[in-house]
């Protein structure tokens, strides 16, 4: 048995639309992380807001930084609670436990009550990043899978894992199966920020890059298939 942390871009949600959630592929997302869960293996994930609000780009149009991010993190609430709905629809029982306390609507974020529930094959979703503004999605991922002691990260994208380019810009985009922290950190390779790269280097957490839209790629990688790029 082996416990993941599945890290999620809010834009993963958007779908046909322009903006906001499409119910198909929430639909989707949420029948792969229920396969996973009927497995051996816990499943726990973190989500972004982007395709609701993005508080740091509209801080650069004069927003106040701190408000934007408060904003943000109540953006990935409301997706955390579309994906618990899909994810229940389907007979799994999922927690979501946000870091700012919104007590009618989702669980405060405590550790020790995660891994309970994690434990009782439950699949849980973090939302509200950490609860503090200037900390991206990706940071509270490498946090919560520190602190929930979990064996990977799992980062879905909309490519097939790491390239030394754009690949949607560049058709001789070079793919990588394999790399350490160390060289995505020297080649300024933008998998995940910064704080959450150094986060998983410190603490020793393997990261896998993968194709989200390809249908099973996540259980390829929960079966121990090379899907898309490692790092570690």
């Amino acid at each position: 048995m082996k416990r993941y942390l599945l890290k999620l871009s809010g834009e993963a949600l958007i779908g046909k639309y322009d903006y906001g959630i499409d119910p198909d592929v929430v639909n989707e997302i949420s029948s792969n992380i229920v396969e996973v869960s009927k497995t051996d293996n816990q499943l726990a994930v973190v989500v972004g807001g982007g395709n609701i609000f993005r508080g740091a780009g509209l801080a650069e149009a004069g927003l106040d930084r701190v408000t934007g991010d408060n904003i943000g993190m109540l953006a990935t609430v409301i997706n955390s609670l579309a994906l618990q709905d899909a994810i229940e629809k389907l007979d799994v029982q999922c927690r979501v436990m946000s870091a700012v306390r919104i007590n009618q609507i989702s669980e405060d974020y405590i550790r020790r009550r995660a891994i309970r529930h994690l434990e009782k094959d439950r699949v849980v979703i973090f939302a509200a990043g950490t609860g503090n503004p200037f900390f991206t999605t990706d940071t509270a991922a490498s946090l919560r899978a520190i602190e929930i002691n979990a064996d990977m990260v799992l980062k879905a994208t909309k490519v097939d894992g790491v390239y030394d380019k754009d690949p949607v810009k560049y058709k001789d985009a070079k793919l990588f199966k394999e790399l350490t922290y160390n060289e995505v950190l020297s080649k300024e390779l933008k998998v995940m920020d910064t704080t959450a790269v150094v986060l998983c280097k410190e603490n020793n957490i393997p990261l896998r890059v993968f194709n989200m839209l390809k249908k099973g790629s996540l259980m390829s990688i929960i079966n121990g298939e090379n899907t898309g790029t490692i790092i570690k």
